[in-house]
């Protein structure tokens, strides 16, 4: 009865979201602003300044002009988002918009690669304290809504910049009968401020989701405490952090798919 009690009692207290939930680190003030920079801004820090090093250190020729190792990864990735993703979308615009496309697809792989690193537990085998240094920061769907809304910013701006305000609010909605142009319109408005949601709901549900199950999976050890089912765990857990590091690569790939599709509607006129 008190082990039954004690398991119980385990299982009440285990949450499946505490290793993706948002944890305060430290706090600081800008004038009368207090700004708390939470476990999820340290790895989107943590993820710029990789990115910023590892990128610089990959473009680099060293005098050799056959990319290897880490630039010819880059290379790879670059040329085959602005030929196969980039181009067939946005045509002579491409050259003009994939900076921002390539951005998005290495920033949010980083963030997802980075999610599944135990960084707390790194940092607490060095240091021997408990700590929060880690977690799924596309997790936050104040992350993800923040990358979705740059998003939405960005195809806006492009479509003004490239057709003028005027005309681009005329050719939201395409060319249709007179007595159905109401509906349409208000149906393209709809339509491009339902976008961003989208970007932002299906990055965060689709990490929230595979880091649960992870944690599901790893407390069943500790609530069961026996060696079948640690062994049950430990394969499934394995198995899902393989499909995870997919979905990470995929979400990334959507991500930036959607964002040059809704630039490529926004810049042509008869989208």
């Amino acid at each position: 009865m008190n082990v039954t009690a004690l398991s119980v009692g385990v299982l009440a207290g285990f949450n499946p979201l505490q290793p993706v939930a948002a944890v305060p680190l430290f706090k600081f003030y800008a004038g009368t602003w207090q700004i708390i920079v939470s476990n999820h801004m340290f790895m989107v820090t943590l993820a710029t300044a990789i990115l910023l090093i590892a990128i610089s250190l990959g473009v680099r020729q060293n005098g050799n002009m056959v990319p290897r190792g880490l630039r010819n990864l880059i290379e790879s990735v670059c040329v085959f988002l602005r030929e196969e993703v980039a181009r067939p979308i946005l045509g002579s615009h491409t050259d003009q918009y994939i900076g921002f496309i390539w951005t998005v697809f290495f920033f949010i792989l980083s963030l997802n690669l980075l999610g599944m690193v135990p960084t707390e537990k790194i940092v607490a085998l060095i240091t021997g304290k408990e700590n929060h240094y880690g977690g799924p920061a596309t997790a936050n769907i104040w992350i993800t809504g923040a990358m979705a809304f740059v998003v939405f910013l960005m195809f806006h701006v492009s479509g003004i910049r490239e057709q003028g305000f005027w005309h681009y609010v005329v050719n939201l909605a395409p060319p249709v009968p007179w007595w159905i142009s109401p509906l349409i319109y208000f149906l393209e408005v709809v339509s491009s401020l339902v976008r961003p949601f989208t970007l932002a709901v299906r990055l965060f549900v689709n990490i929230l989701a595979a880091h649960m199950v992870l944690g599901v999976f790893l407390g069943l050890i500790v609530v069961f405490k026996s060696y079948g089912m640690t062994f049950v765990s430990v394969v499934f857990v394995v198995g899902l952090s393989c499909l995870e590091l997919l979905v990470a690569f995929i979400q990334a790939y959507i991500f930036a798919l959607l964002s040059t599709l809704y630039i490529g509607f926004s810049i042509e006129p008869q989208h």
